[in-house]
């Protein structure tokens, strides 16, 4: 039987056209399996093993691109939307902010081009940033540092720059030496001849490739109104705008934002767009009284969110789970509390820590006692599936979760 299910997917694929095919075909390469193969000895591994490498693999909503595929090519770039639409991901990222002639584009922060790009290597363009290089004193402890903005340059200046893997090294005494730090684990064998995209380009590249769109309003990192006209409402305004000029449908783009006050913007000016977004929570990072465990520590609470108008909460993967008294991956009180309020859950981001054999790190805090292998994300996510019930995981090489999604039968 399962061999006929086989040939009929294949048969059904020679017969489609090119383009239709391209659409959902994915290619997952051999990183889950070595994932599963890592994993410890049980049903879940005996499941997953079982899914094999001669089946057709599709592209899954379940499975959500992290800024591209920037576990292995430089973030927000064509070049990683394109890897991560292979791998399978039903929805793409492109995190938004603005330039100096306020024109949106795809960067993780407003401020990141020092660590994201040449820029520090470009006099003309270096001389722009909001703050200089400055290198690292050992003498003093100073760490090497910049600030280099999008709002530091025009549109056309921001397109001359050239990607890199996100990285700087604080303690180099030279420029060379902050610039080249990428990580062991990553890799700079895929950031040659990478390009920046604008938010225009990325909606069209995306809608090109028939997945759909979740843009990240960056919170500005300089004051607002920008110039003293461009008001935050404008800005949030302009990225939803984009989407309707590109003749995108509101039911194929997820807006996101860690400010409450953009989703409820969108809600009030845009209700169509402002049902799909998802409320962004790093409240775990960000505010020292806030714990996930006790929900009297909560504000806003779930039920104040849900009353609000808020429909999907996406918090850090810490945030969703803890460990039980035997010492087995469970359920957070944040995330029993989310669903019986009625709100659906996204999480944040498989992929991004490394390996795990020392316990994960920070994606991993609330169970690090349970991580000890590169496998265990996998146990994780099937309880962040089965267990927690999220709508979607973003991952930084999403061939993982569209893996896990087709074996489990996720959409």
């Amino acid at each position: 039987m399962r061999a006929f299910a086989t040939a009929t997917v294949l048969l059904l694929a020679l017969l489609l056209p090119a383009a239709a095919q391209g659409s959902r075909a994915a290619q997952i390469g051999p990183r889950p399996f070595h994932l599963v193969d890592t994993m410890k000895p049980g049903p879940l591994k005996d499941r997953l093993a079982a899914c094999g490498t001669d089946r057709a693999y599709t592209a899954k909503s379940f499975s959500i691109s992290h800024r591209g595929a920037p576990l292995q090519f430089p973030e927000h770039t064509r070049e990683g939307v394109l890897a991560a639409a292979r791998m399978g991901a039903g929805i793409i990222e492109c995190d938004v902010t603005f330039t100096r002639d306020r024109q949106l584009v795809c960067r993780h922060a407003q401020c990141d081009l020092h660590t994201t790009t040449d820029i520090l290597a470009r006099p003309d363009l270096a001389a722009r940033c909001t703050k200089a290089f400055t290198p690292a004193d050992p003498a003093t402890g100073a760490k090497a540092s910049a600030t280099c903005c999008t709002s530091d340059l025009t549109l056309a200046e921001f397109k001359s720059l050239k990607p890199k893997m996100d990285a700087a090294d604080p303690d180099a005494t030279t420029l060379a030496g902050y610039m080249n730090a990428t990580p062991r684990w990553r890799t700079d064998l895929h950031a040659a001849g990478t390009t920046l995209m604008t938010h225009k380009e990325y909606i069209a590249l995306v809608k090109s490739l028939g997945r759909r769109f979740t843009p990240e309003l960056k919170a500005p990192e300089v004051p607002m109104p920008f110039a003293g006209t461009y008001t935050e409402d404008d800005y949030a305004r302009q990225m939803v705008d984009e989407y309707r000029q590109a003749g995108i449908p509101a039911t194929d783009v997820f807006p996101q934002s860690f400010r409450l006050r953009d989703v409820l913007f969108w809600l009030e000016a845009d209700p169509a767009f402002g049902r799909q977004a998802f409320l962004l929570d790093n409240r775990d990072e960000t505010d020292p009284g806030f714990d996930p465990a006790r929900p009297e520590t909560w504000s806003p609470s779930m039920a104040d969110l849900v009353a609000k108008g808020v429909r999907t909460l996406a918090p850090p993967l810490w945030m969703l789970v803890t460990l039980s008294p035997e010492g087995a991956i469970v359920p957070s009180a944040y995330a029993r509390e989310a669903k019986r309020a009625g709100l659906d859950l996204i999480a944040w981001s498989l992929e991004r820590s490394g390996p795990l054999a020392a316990g994960g790190g920070s994606y991993y805090r609330s169970v690090r006692p349970a991580i000890d292998r590169d496998g265990d994300m996998l146990t994780l996510l099937d309880v962040l599936h089965g267990q927690v019930g999220v709508r979607g995981v973003f991952s930084d090489w999403p061939a993982t979760t569209t893996f896990y999604a087709n074996c489990v039968g996720a959409d």
